[in-house]
């Protein structure tokens, strides 16, 4: 029930939003590995960076000592407009669950791209357009990332272009159409328009896309305009820089509260929310100045962290970005169509795999019917319809919950809420109409993606 003694939301004031995003590679002593040169596999240089990403965002990629970085004036302001956002305590969950865990989620989607993953393309944008861009290029999986970042181009005035993982185009138009009515231009990936989308098509025909596919399509698109980079929505350290402004102001909302989460729980595809998430309390583990239990949550049908290799591979099935070490199922990984729960990504973030390398944190893999079943649960006692890709971190919280009632024991449980779920009703109503399976792909099937690995 819920008590008079913790609110059920949390809201910092603006005297108290975050003024610097936190960069966690500071307080790692084993740093990411660096990005190799696909041509010479030697570590990339700023100059060679420059040439796909702006150069604001290329200083902030190759940064592994600076602990702070200044959020710019115009980015903040930008911030207010639905930031802070809330720490909710989760009272009617832990009712329905009889659990005596605490539970809290951070609510990302009180924004009108519906995600988290405004806080990175407005900061993006700013320095696209700070560089005097014409406009930008990107992929986008489920399509919150193409939401956010045609929002961001809007405001700012730059063009932008989305490609768009073809399932995700034909299986949320609502979303497609969002971005259109921000300005944006939106593809199906794989695509005829560009040289690699020609191939990956030849090379799998019928297929219905991946990141990997639409990233290479996107980074094409970039280097042969004039005035145009690529910005990317996930698994870059600058992505996570600016996903840090969740985890700081989680962190600040705790400490109002005087509380501190014993677990904290976060979906993972890229890393961009999870490492946004767990940043500074991550970074308190990795000075020796606090403990937590931080899980990572992977669809099963997508498990670069639990059945992934940690090696050097491609970002991008076309192989024209650079090489990063990385947890991975091998850039020519395509999940199945049958998976409508996001986190698509064939990869996982050089800074979380480094982590998790170490040791720093779990990885879990779960089933998407599960994960529905979670998102149904959650839905009908909190009442946010949450995102598909949410719905994996609120799966592993309520088994930890039932863990804690198994137990008998009031731990605090953190989850991020990455966003809402309302453009991705195929899903839903797959999962409603009894249609959606479990996809696990089997050992020799991750072999022959493995095979391909490059011999870095």
């Amino acid at each position: 029930m819920m008590t008079n003694d913790v609110p059920y939301k949390t809201y910092l004031t603006e005297s108290e939003l975050p003024t610097a995003w936190y960069n966690l590679r500071a307080d790692m002593k084993v740093k990411p590995a660096p990005l190799l040169n696909p041509a010479t596999l030697q570590p990339v240089t700023a100059e060679e960076l420059e040439h796909v990403f702006c150069s604001e965002l290329v200083k902030q990629e190759l940064d592994d000592t600076t602990p702070f970085i200044p959020i710019p004036d115009e980015v903040q302001k930008f911030y207010r407009m639905f930031r802070p956002s809330p720490l909710i305590r989760a009272y009617f969950l832990e009712r329905a669950l009889g659990t005596p865990a605490r539970i809290y989620y951070k609510f990302e989607g009180n924004n009108t791209s519906g995600s988290h993953k405004l806080n990175s393309a407005v900061a993006q944008a700013y320095y696209a357009k700070a560089q005097g861009l014409k406009g930008v290029t990107t992929e986008t999986g489920a399509g919150q990332w193409g939401t956010a970042l045609s929002m961001a181009c809007a405001f700012f005035g730059l063009d932008c272009q989305v490609f768009m993982v073809k399932c995700s185009y034909e299986q949320k138009p609502f979303r497609r159409e969002v971005m259109r009515t921000y300005g944006a231009d939106v593809t199906p990936s794989p695509s005829m328009k560009t040289k690699v989308g020609r191939a990956i098509n030849e090379a799998h025909p019928g297929t219905t896309g991946s990141l990997g596919c639409a990233i290479s399509e996107a980074v094409e698109a970039a280097v042969s305009q004039d005035g145009y980079r690529y910005v990317l929505g996930s698994v870059l350290a600058q992505v996570l820089l600016h996903q840090s402004i969740i985890g700081l102001e989680a962190r600040t909302a705790f400490g109002k509260l005087g509380v501190k989460p014993d677990t904290i729980i976060g979906c993972a595809g890229g890393g961009s929310n999870l490492g946004g998430l767990i940043a500074p309390f991550m970074g308190e583990k990795l000075r020796g100045e606090a403990d937590y239990r931080i899980i990572a949550v992977e669809p099963a049908s997508c498990p670069s962290l639990t059945r992934g290799r940690y090696a050097y591979d491609f970002c991008d099935t076309g192989k024209v970005c650079p090489l990063q070490k990385m947890y991975t199922l091998g850039h020519d990984f395509i999940p199945s169509a049958n998976h409508a729960g996001g986190l698509r990504y064939h990869g996982m973030s050089a800074t979380l795999s480094e982590l998790y390398a170490q040791g720093m944190m779990e990885a879990r893999a779960v089933e998407q019917t599960s994960v529905f079943r979670a998102a149904e649960q959650f839905a009908r006692v909190e009442g946010i319809l949450p995102a598909p890709e949410s719905s994996h971190a609120i799966r592993v919280a309520i088994d930890e919950a039932l863990r804690c009632k198994a137990e008998g024991k009031a731990e605090t449980i953190l989850f991020g809420l990455t966003g809402t779920g309302y453009f991705d009703m195929v899903a839903y109503q797959k999962f409603n109409d009894g249609e959606m399976n479990d996809y696990i792909p089997t050992d020799e099937e991750l072999a022959a993606s493995f095979a391909k690995l490059p011999q870095a």
